[in-house]
């Protein structure tokens, strides 16, 4: 049986490719810009993958929550760490975050247990 997260990963993969069959520049362009955004700069990249995580709990974004906590997680954060972002999250956003630390904590279960059974 599929996990949850698996499904959101093959709905993003397919509407990603959806979108990108546009000749829209300005699309293309903003999907490149999102790229770039999150490379080593004058903050390394992983510092603004939480931040991406943070600003993505704020706004109540599941699929942009669990992609950040997919990379966090590959990216080497361990619980401890990904769980002080969430707290960050929901400090600054105020209780209406509290439905997607929810959300995050069963993504980050299954991506810890994941990770665990890959090794």
């Amino acid at each position: 049986m599929s996990h949850e997260f698996e499904k959101f990963r093959e709905k993003r993969l397919k509407g990603n490719a959806k979108l990108l069959e546009t000749d829209n520049l300005l699309t293309k362009r903003f999907v490149s810009l999102d790229k770039q955004a999150y490379k080593d700069g004058a903050l390394p990249a992983d510092t603004k993958e939480l931040l991406g995580l943070v600003a993505s709990m704020v706004l109540r974004c599941n699929d942009c929550i669990d992609y950040h906590l997919e990379t966090s997680v590959k990216m080497g954060f361990n619980k401890e760490q990904i769980d002080e972002a969430i707290g960050i999250a929901m400090l600054v956003g105020g209780s209406i975050v509290i439905p997607h630390a929810r959300h995050a904590a069963e993504s980050l279960e299954f991506l810890f247990e994941e990770a665990k059974s890959s090794l």
